[in-house]
């Protein structure tokens, strides 16, 4: 029903975006699959109804001897009662199936009301400070700091420790599977503490409200995301900004030319995913919504990693322009981009290895910053 939904919703754009022949496949690959899982369920249904009616009827078979045989004995007079025994006999099948069918869903449903109540048993959240906003002067990362993504996981995040001061712009690198997008799910608290805490003007960050602690942050993220709708709804969802903050916003992204070109302006239809855009571009708009937040910290998710160089220089400039005072964590592909950086974040294994500025991890060959940045070179 929810492909149903969505057919219905986005047949307009089909013939346009999407290959209608591959389309049709998918749709038809997931019917198929339906109807697997339909005809298991009534093959099942009919295998236990076979079981069940051997069941009625050796219950039927047994009533009607036991009520010769008791006749023929005398332990029962009457054929009333007779009578009666064989005709709710009769009936056992039918209310045996039902029963055994009743079993097996609330069996099944019985699953929302355990998902209910661990819900009714699970801590609530902090309760939600209104207008809490950071000077974001100061940052620590308590000693001991521990995140795993849920219970009985590995920690992803081990010993974590770092003080940043207010408008510092950290580098943060390492190999694939390090833990340095695990480090900014934590800074959103998309992922809790184990232990340890990390502090933004010495407040612990999960002292307060999710929407307080967000609403101070941003991110761009490496896959940039977009909704269905214009792009002042995907610039200005909560239309708290005025056309004018807009514009600027559009204009620090380089993206003023590009929006001046549409007929509709801010009002220009954006799909789902930004599938009308290119990646570049949906990387700009998500530029532009981080500057519309004004956040006092942003995080980069290796966000210039899938672009080109051309529109990696607008986003350096951007903050380097318009983030001035803002604290900066910024998960690098590139490395020629964090060189500048007030100090760099090595993580290996869920551990901060190295904390310093780029010229002093870089003035030791035997650095692991040092390496990666030959190892760039030489691929380069």
């Amino acid at each position: 029903m929810k492909r149903l939904s969505e057919i219905s919703i986005e047949s307009s754009n089909l013939h346009v975006v999407v290959d209608v022949g591959e389309f049709r496949n998918a749709s038809g690959n997931i019917v198929d699959s339906f109807m697997r899982c339909r005809h298991s369920t009534i093959t099942s249904y009919r295998w236990l109804a076979l079981r069940l009616e051997a069941i009625g009827n050796l219950v039927i078979l047994f009533a009607a001897v036991f009520s010769v045989v008791s006749k023929e004995l005398g332990w029962v007079r009457s054929p009333g009662i007779i009578g009666v025994s064989i005709t709710y006999a009769l009936n056992v099948t039918e209310v045996l199936n039902f029963a055994v069918r009743q079993v097996s869903d609330i069996e099944t449903n019985i699953v929302a009301v355990e998902r209910i109540a661990e819900y009714t048993t699970s801590p609530t959240e902090v309760y939600i400070l209104p207008k809490y906003i950071f000077n974001a002067s100061f940052m620590k990362v308590e000693k001991l700091c521990h995140f795993r993504y849920r219970e009985g996981l590995d920690l992803v995040l081990k010993g974590f420790s770092a003080d940043v001061r207010g408008g510092e712009k950290i580098g943060i690198v390492g190999r694939t599977g390090a833990g340095k997008s695990s480090f900014a799910l934590a800074l959103f608290r998309m992922i809790e503490p184990v232990s340890g805490r990390i502090s933004i003007d010495d407040v612990d960050i999960t002292a307060i409200g999710l929407h307080d602690l967000r609403r101070n942050l941003a991110i761009i993220p490496q896959d940039p995301i977009l909704f269905s709708g214009t792009l002042r709804f995907n610039l200005d969802p909560f239309g708290k900004s005025t056309d004018s903050d807009i514009w600027n916003a559009l204009g620090l992204a380089n993206l003023k030319p590009w929006v001046s070109s549409f007929p509709n302006g801010l009002d220009h239809p954006i799909n789902e995913g930004g599938e009308n855009i290119s990646v570049g571009q949906r990387q700009l708009v998500c530029l532009a919504r981080a500057v519309l937040r004004n956040a006092k910290i942003l995080v980069l998710d290796e966000a210039t990693a899938a672009i080109d160089v051309t529109t990696d220089a607008v986003i350096q400039a951007t903050i380097r322009k318009h983030f001035a005072r803002s604290t900066v964590f910024t998960i690098a592909h590139r490395l020629n981009t964090i060189m500048d950086y007030d100090r760099i974040m090595v993580i290996e294994n869920g551990r901060i290895i190295e904390f310093d500025s780029p010229s002093k991890l870089l003035a030791n060959p035997d650095t692991v910053f040092a390496k990666l940045v030959r190892d760039a070179e030489s691929e380069s």
